[in-house]
């Protein structure tokens, strides 16, 4: 790129606030519909009615665009369900929008499943920017209900945090089920709560 070019881009405006959310929605929509790998900035520019150096002033890769637009979905700290006991959180956090009942939710994520093994730039923004974040909101859960004595003192919370996700999602993407509210609640009552409470 020339100076001049440079100079002229630099003197562009930014893509942000309402313009740069509908062009991430654009990219969830495109996502969900062709899946990660058969996803382009030209698809999502056509989309979202942009030019694709539009997407390049604010995105330089498809994987950072596709992992700003999933890291925008997570819920953030204050959104964090705190009901005063381990099962009514964990209901409220994996149940209803955003969580595993919610067909978006896990449609997107098998979206980029594959992609998570075959795109080393892409694994790394998601592990970093959505995995690890949604399971630090799963982990304070957990802390919290540690702090109120309803764990056992031994617990490995590194073990017990993924758990029910990793037998949600194995429902969804190994059995073909769509996991709804009942099957949230029989994960906890029958394997997390009796797996994490105290022996008595």
């Amino acid at each position: 790129m020339t100076p001049e070019a440079a100079a002229a881009a630099a003197a562009r405006p930014r893509v942000e606030g309402d313009r740069e959310q509908e062009i991430l929605d654009a990219a969830l929509e495109v996502l969900a519909e062709v899946g990660y790998d058969r996803l382009t900035m030209d698809a999502v520019a056509q989309r979202a009615k942009a030019s694709k150096a539009t997407l390049y002033r604010r995105w330089n890769s498809k994987a950072k665009l596709v992992v700003e637009a999933l890291a925008r979905m997570k819920t953030t700290a204050e959104e964090l369900p705190d009901t005063g006991d381990l099962r009514g959180d964990l209901v409220a956090a994996f149940c209803g929008m955003g969580g595993l009942t919610d067909h978006d939710t896990t449609a997107t994520f098998g979206a980029v499943v594959t992609a998570v093994t075959t795109d080393p730039e892409f694994a790394a923004e998601f592990r970093e920017q959505v995995v690890g974040p949604k399971s630090q909101m799963s982990r304070t859960v957990f802390e919290r209900a540690r702090d109120r004595g309803e764990l056992r003192a031994d617990l490995d919370l590194d073990l017990i945090v993924p758990a029910l996700s990793g037998i949600v999602l194995h429902r969804v993407f190994v059995l073909g089920e769509q996991p709804d509210a009942a099957l949230i609640e029989r994960a906890i009552d029958q394997i997390i709560l009796p797996a994490v409470r105290p022996q008595s």
